[in-house]
């Protein structure tokens, strides 16, 4: 199986630590290498330069190379602007059909965070060879603790089959990222996952599903493979941008015939690393007694149940707080409540309108 690195966003709800310049992929967020380092290695021995891609832009594909130089020049899928998963994980399917069409591929998020690797392992394992046996579509969704509006959902039926531990249900249905009651709703169902976002097909079955689901993207696929096939970098990227910019989720998973799919129930101990609150959340298990969560240079009195995050060894002190996120860098400062972490790229909005580029 080959594994393709999704390293393309830029995470705005990370800011000040993830910039259009630096995202937050490439950021030591919660270990002492970067998140994008820390998705390689959850792959472990499955993963090797010969089977491992990149999925990036020009800008940060320089930045990769030098944190892991071992991924051949070849294996780095740019790009040719933003405009979403959708366009984005197609152009990959296709730039992949050229000479492993039907070899079963996973796109793998470089900003989750994932506590038992064996499990994850096993779990990739027995999707390839589910993916070679039925040829449908393996999608990985979790168990959700609470109703969150930034996730899609995954309606789940009957248990299909149990490999070593790996739980393979029926498909349902995809809710994508709905508003609060409606997550409420579907959290006490009881029939609904969280989608994780790890996609596991072969190329040619991936470009057949965007042209059967999502014209304003596979109408154009062809013209694509035929810009990349002749190398020519100008058509690619009038070709790509003529593609509806929209995610996979709506393009795509939506629309799809439940029977084409089945859904591994993700037992690996997930989570995503989206917004300050969720950093709080995964890693709580490594708060101090007074429930802090602290990745700086801090003393504080009277503190409780706040991340405090540094990248620099500059003090930071605190007195008399709880449920607060400080976040500091050597440009900029950011203080919220916990629990506004969805707003934070409010600020990276109201910077852009107020040409405060910089700190982008």
């Amino acid at each position: 199986m080959n594994f393709v690195i999704l390293a393309g966003g830029s995470g705005t709800r990370l800011w000040p630590l993830s910039r259009d310049h630096q995202p937050k992929q490439l950021a030591k967020l919660v270990s002492e290498v970067t998140m994008l380092e820390d998705a390689i290695a959850n792959l472990g021995a499955l993963a090797s330069p010969q089977n491992l891609y990149i999925s990036t832009n020009s800008t940060f594909a320089k930045l990769i190379r030098e944190i892991v130089p071992s991924i051949p020049a070849n294996h780095y899928i740019i790009e040719p602007e933003k405009r979403d998963t959708g366009p984005a994980m197609a152009y990959v399917a296709t730039w992949m059909s050229q000479s492993a069409p039907d070899e079963p591929m996973a796109f793998i998020p470089s900003d989750h965070f994932i506590r038992d690797r064996d499990m994850y392992q096993t779990t990739l394992r027995a999707a390839e060879t589910m993916i070679r046996e039925t040829g449908k579509l393996l999608d990985i969704s979790v168990q959700p603790t609470f109703p969150s509006t930034t996730l899609g959902y995954t309606k789940v039926g009957k248990l299909i089959e149990d490999r070593h531990g790996v739980h393979f249900l029926q498909f349902l249905g995809h809710r994508e990222k709905p508003d609060y009651p409606t997550a409420k709703q579907l959290l006490d169902d009881g029939h609904y996952l969280w989608h994780a976002s790890y996609y596991m097909w072969t190329p040619q079955k991936f470009v057949e599903a965007y042209q059967q689901y999502a014209p304003g993207i596979g109408n154009y696929l062809n013209d694509l493979l035929n810009a990349i096939e002749a190398g020519d970098s100008q058509q690619l990227a009038a070709v790509y941008s003529q593609m509806e910019k929209i995610s996979i989720d709506y393009a795509v998973t939506e629309k799809m015939n439940p029977e084409d799919v089945l859904i591994i129930r993700g037992d690996f101990g997930w989570g995503d690393l989206g917004s300050w609150d969720t950093v709080y959340d995964e890693l709580s298990h490594t708060t101090d007694s007074n429930r802090n969560l602290i990745k700086a240079n801090w003393h504080g009195v009277d503190t409780h149940d706040s991340l405090v995050f540094s990248t620099s060894q500059r003090l930071v002190a605190t007195i008399g707080l709880s449920n607060i996120v400080i976040v500091d860098t050597p440009d900029a400062l950011l203080v919220t409540q916990r629990g506004r972490g969805q707003d934070v790229k409010k600020i990276v909005t109201l910077l852009k309108e107020r040409g405060a580029d910089t700190y982008l």
